[in-house]
């Protein structure tokens, strides 16, 4: 294999229990099954020689685009070439309820067919499976029409195509193939885990497949509320967010791979195949407003079962059935992806101290009960737990939002989330759905972090908020000060606080650092934090939607975001895509549409 595409240079296609990375040269080099965060199949993402992949493109010279199939998540690669033209589609299959009843259908698979629209063209396809990280041996074994099989210990992976794929050696396939204008060759990869392997026809599995999913992606999509001018936009971020959702439990993973560096051969590489409860509070909102309850309330019943477990002490990331992952380890025999090393397994930040996360899941279940959504006895007992954790740790010392590996600190961040988590439960108690509360002192709690706040957080010589207790540095997280209703972005000391976070963190027209000598990119989610904060008071309508419009162009070319942007170059950095630079995109498009919709009743008023 060549070398390594860009992180931008992907697209990702998904099921809703796992998700695979295409490159444009049409090359799966990323795919864990049948989760999330099991090993590896594909691997070539973190290690072109040896992490093994799967692709289809012509040979010689050709030129790439794709986009996805309307509102969907199936991905089109066109290729031209100076002979002819045609078009690979990807996709996990999905449908609807109703044909899994009726049908039997693969546990997993990923679908590919290439089909010759003008002229003629010599694919080649190359097949190289590396399990568990590269790491277990790949004996391909053929069986005639039964296809490619390789038995792992754990599961079964069965390659079919109706073309002859001829091994080369034990652990690869490849095949030259040439189609003349309306032919057509389909691949099914699958992966038997539980149940029995199942074989359908190609020539019918094929078209059959393709069309049931888009269907049932755009109808999924055509549930989105959002109407305004970025609606484009909007949903790619939502069906992107879709695509990392684990179906059988709500969980939702911050992304579908691991160890791809926020500084490209720096150290700074980790596993995101989980699930943060920082992102609890901005994810169930996002959802909700676009008109996706069920995703939301889903989301919500994973978040209490997994808190569930640890209550009233809360741990920072859980797996898609929430449970803690097993403990970080690094992949000593993988490169890396472009020489970024180590690449790690799990995340260490596990039994990290952070006090935010208390807000965050407080913050959600008051999200959705403002919305109707009924608290079960369990869920009280829990609540009530955590008010009694917050009041008994908030002035303890934490990590914070950014996991940084070193001694904790006061972060202004965390304590704004403890206020966040005593206000919202005090809310909740008022309402009559969280009694036997200790009222007084919750209230005096809330009121003396309000205070600490005011004093300690603000400084008045630099005129803004600090990262950390009587600091002197910002950070972008500041901004979500007004998200949790302590400060009204448009008050005169969030105004002042953007002002010297824009001064001290932008490092290109729209672009924001994390914190002050952060050592990596533009941070995605920060950026159109920013958006969220002008379009909600603390500048003009027409400044948040340059603002909104400058990050808009760091999309790839499929609508998708990295974790990070390389002010530089304008390229792709960390774990791909990431949720949370999806979920700030909705949430700062949603903000615009609130503030036009604003001004346009005071017109009328007017």
């Amino acid at each position: 294999m060549g070398s390594t595409p860009r992180i931008g240079d992907y697209a990702v296609i998904g099921d809703g229990r796992s998700a695979a990375l295409v490159s444009k040269a049409g090359s799966i080099d990323w795919l864990c099954w049948p989760r999330f965060d099991s090993p590896s199949l594909f691997a070539a993402l973190l290690d072109a020689q040896s992490g093994g992949h799967f692709s289809i493109r012509p040979t010689g010279i050709f030129k790439a685009q794709r986009r996805y199939l309307g509102d969907s998540n199936v991905l089109c690669t066109r290729f031209a070439t100076p002979r002819g033209r045609g078009r690979l589609i990807d996709l996990m299959p999905v449908t609807s309820e109703e044909a899994k009843r009726t049908e039997l259908q693969p546990e997993h698979e990923v679908l590919r067919s290439f089909e010759c629209e003008l002229g003629e063209l010599e694919l080649e396809v190359v097949f190289e499976p590396r399990p568990d990280y590269g790491k277990s041996p790949a004996h391909l074994e053929s069986r005639g029409p039964l296809g490619l099989r390789i038995e792992n210990g754990v599961g079964l992976y069965t390659l079919r195509s109706d073309v002859p794929l001829a091994l080369v050696g034990e652990r690869s396939a490849r095949a030259v193939v040439t189609l003349k204008a309306g032919q057509r060759v389909t691949f099914s990869l699958t992966y038997a885990h539980e149940g029995p392997t199942v074989y359908t026809p190609l020539a019918e599995r094929g078209p059959l497949a393709i069309s049931r999913s888009v269907w049932w992606w755009q109808r999924w999509s055509s549930h989105c509320t959002y109407v305004g001018p970025y609606r484009a936009q909007v949903l790619r971020s939502l069906l992107a967010l879709k695509l990392l959702s684990y179906a059988p439990s709500g969980a939702i993973v911050a992304a579908p791979t691991t160890s791809l560096p926020e500084v490209v051969g720096g150290a700074h590489n980790w596993d995101y195949r989980f699930c943060w409860l920082r992102d609890a509070s901005l994810t169930i909102s996002a959802l909700h407003d676009l008109g996706y309850q069920h995703e939301a309330i889903a989301f919500l019943n994973w978040l209490l079962h997994a808190t569930a477990l640890s209550r009233p002490q809360l741990d920072v990331l859980y797996d898609v059935y929430g449970r803690l992952p097993a403990r970080e380890k690094v992949l000593g025999h993988l490169r890396g992806y472009l020489g970024s090393r180590p690449v790690r397994i799990n995340n260490g930040a596990l039994h990290q101290e952070q006090l935010d996360v208390y807000g965050e899941v407080i913050d959600a279940v008051a999200h959705m009960v403002r919305r109707g959504v009924r608290l079960s006895g369990d869920s009280r007992k829990m609540l009530r737990g955590l008010a009694t954790y917050v009041m008994e740790h908030w002035r303890d010392p934490d990590q914070g939002i950014w996991e940084p590996r070193h001694a904790p600190s006061r972060h202004t961040h965390s304590l704004v989330t403890c206020w966040a988590a005593a206000e919202r439960l005090l809310e909740l108690n008022r309402h009559g759905v969280l009694p036997g509360i200790d009222v007084a002192r919750l209230k005096a709690s809330r009121d003396t972090m309000k205070h600490v706040l005011h004093t300690r957080a603000w400084n008045e010589k630099l005129g803004a908020y600090t990262r950390e207790l009587d600091g002197d540095q910002v950070d972008a997280s500041l901004l979500l000060m007004s998200w949790y209703g302590f400060e009204h972005a448009s008050s005169a000391r969030q105004r002042s606080t953007l002002a010297r976070i824009r001064q001290r963190l932008e490092v290109k027209p729209g672009l924001l650092k994390r914190w002050e000598n952060a050592p990596d990119g533009a941070f995605g989610i920060c950026s159109f934090w920013a958006v969220q904060h002008l379009a909600e008071g603390s500048g003009s309508l027409a400044e948040a939607e340059q603002r909104f419009k400058w990050l808009l162009a760091y999309a790839n070319d499929v609508g998708l975001y990295g974790e990070e942007t390389e002010p530089s170059n304008g390229e792709a950095l960390g774990n791909f895509p990431q949720a949370f630079t999806h979920i700030g995109l909705i949430q700062a498009a949603l903000a615009i549409e609130r503030r036009r919709a604003g001004q346009q009743l005071q017109r009328k008023a007017a």
